[in-house]
């Protein structure tokens, strides 16, 4: 692959990666069921129509993308994996911010919003981590541990999630893996 050094190949490989992250969030919120509801297929995929499960669809191509997109760049981009740790935090908060803010106000859901919020808070939080890549805040290794730390909560809480609203199935009134 082209070596990765100036502005107009970085915005290419953000772009690139953005579709990437929104094909395989899309992806991903069928796998669980497509698989037969597999359990290790459900540790990356969304498992119920919880707002938390899917993060997940957000989170693992997001992963995904820092860790290829790392070994491309870490000769000249030395705050990577800090900015888009960055963009992937600002994606996951957004998600239930305003999937509560709007079904708050109209008191149901609406697909059509639920996708679209997916969509916009992967371009958001792209551009934002794109953005801060310019910055000299070089923080590589708390966002390495932050990483860790979302993975082990995506993992334990498939199995073992809280038994709060983020975490509920709203269509069967259940809590993570089921079965």
């Amino acid at each position: 692959m082209e070596k990765i050094k100036n502005k107009k190949n970085i915005l290419k490989l953000e772009i690139f990666n953005t579709l990437l992250i929104i094909i395989l969030g899309t992806i991903l919120h069928f796998t669980y069921n497509l698989s037969s509801k597999n359990k290790i297929v459900g540790l990356f995929s969304s498992v119920n129509e919880s707002t938390w499960e899917h993060l997940k669809l957000i989170f693992y191509p997001t992963l995904l993308t820092i860790i290829i997109g790392y070994f491309i760049t870490k000769n000249y981009i030395k705050n990577y994996v800090y900015s888009k740790c960055q963009g992937l935090l600002l994606s996951i908060v957004f998600i239930p911010i305003f999937y509560y803010t709007y079904t708050g106000i109209l008191g149901i859901n609406i697909m059509i919003l639920d996708i679209s919020s997916f969509i916009i808070a992967t371009i958001l939080g792209q551009y934002y981590s794109y953005k801060k890549m310019n910055t000299n805040n070089c923080k590589n290794y708390e966002s390495i541990q932050i990483l860790i730390g979302l993975l082990l909560c995506f993992t334990i809480f498939t199995f073992y999630p809280p038994h709060i609203n983020l975490f509920k199935d709203p269509k069967y009134n259940t809590y993570g893996i089921t079965n």
